[in-house]
């Protein structure tokens, strides 16, 4: 760390932090980027197709899941951008950085390996450290801020299909988020705070005392609301294809709906470490009481790429809901279940277990 400071003339301590914010953004956004080719194959390996196999650097290079994102990119760069002649122009334009940035700032305090100390300083793994008053609030508050991305792609593009879109996210959003934040809660009251380290560390490196272990239900909650929460099947009823066309984007071209595409998969990479953070015990190794740093990471983003692959997996084997079926499930099921999970977490706290 001394030598990446002198290098760019600073203090060990902003070197770091440089450091971590080219990890994490720049990370999420390059697994995002290359989860857009393993969606493909694994939708063709699902249904029995080839899939996505040509794209090639300078025409003989084939490096698996990086050559089809560079190829995306070149042509969406390429293609007309268009603008509805009665859009709001400036919101149209807008819209795709107010889904983009809340889905790639959820990462920001997850911490995404074990503390270390280099120099008699101490270096955490996330990009905000510990105890920095916002804890696991922060990503839940950003996450439910992307709707707003598309609720204004939905109305300034001046669309029918688009606006019914738009409100089906809304509404789908205030169904499902009460149950997800009553099941964080649960885990918040279990652990005696909602930072995300704290969180981690009360689950410990024993598989068993992992909240997947303890709550079970929470984990059903919290898995199947995060699918609402990214806009995918079998809720995404914001795009809907069948019944509204493309829904919210379907005006929308070139690097404005790349953008808005890439933002589900900087949502999805989010939603996944989230669930291996208050689920799985984070970066914990299992059985490793101590860790070596670099195992932690490994660890970590072995359990995020997991259940980034278990979402690629549901969307293509599982049908799109009816929307009532949602509203259904959002207030008849979920809603009581979360609630019976914090009740009967709160009178096992209060019997001393």
């Amino acid at each position: 760390m001394d030598k990446l400071a002198s290098l760019l003339h600073t203090t060990p301590a902003t070197a770091w932090m440089v450091a971590k914010l080219v990890i994490v953004f720049g990370g999420v956004f390059s697994l995002a980027a290359v989860w857009t080719w393993v969606e493909r194959r694994g939708a063709a390996m699902i249904q029995d197709r080839i899939g996505p196999n040509r794209a090639a650097l300078f025409g003989k290079i084939k490096i698996i899941g990086l050559a089809q994102p560079v190829a995306d990119g070149i042509k969406f760069f390429f293609k007309e951008d268009l603008v509805p002649h009665d859009a709001n122009k400036t919101l149209f334009w807008l819209a795709p950085f107010l889904a983009f940035v809340p889905a790639l700032m959820g990462f920001a305090v997850i911490p995404f390996g074990r503390s270390f100390v280099s120099g008699g300083q101490t270096y955490h793994m996330a990009l905000l450290d510990p105890g920095n008053g916002m804890g696991m609030l922060y990503p839940l508050a950003i996450g439910g801020m992307a709707v707003y991305g598309v609720l204004v792609a939905a109305w300034s593009s001046n669309n029918k299909w688009s606006i019914l879109g738009g409100m089906r996210a809304s509404a789908a959003m205030v169904s499902y988020e009460i149950g997800m934040s009553l099941a964080v809660v649960t885990i918040f009251m279990t652990a005696g705070g909602y930072d995300p380290s704290d969180i981690i560390t009360s689950q410990g490196h024993l598989p068993w005392a992992w909240n997947i272990v303890r709550q079970p239900l929470g984990f059903v909650v919290f898995f199947t609301c995060m699918f609402a929460e990214t806009n995918r099947l079998p809720f995404d009823f914001a795009e809907g294809e069948s019944e509204i066309v493309a829904g919210f984007n379907t005006e929308y071209g070139s690097m404005k709906f790349s953008l808005l595409a890439l933002s589900e998969y900087c949502h999805l990479m989010t939603a996944s470490a989230l669930i291996a953070t208050l689920y799985f015990g984070g970066w914990q190794v299992p059985f490793v009481k101590d860790p070596a740093v670099m195992l932690s990471v490994a660890s970590f983003l072995l359990k995020m790429l997991f259940f980034a692959w278990v979402f690629v997996w549901i969307r293509w084997t599982l049908p799109r809901f009816r929307y009532d079926q949602l509203m259904h499930l959002g207030w008849k099921v979920m809603l009581p279940l979360s609630m019976a999970n914090l009740v009967f977490h709160a009178w096992r706290m209060s019997q001393g277990h």
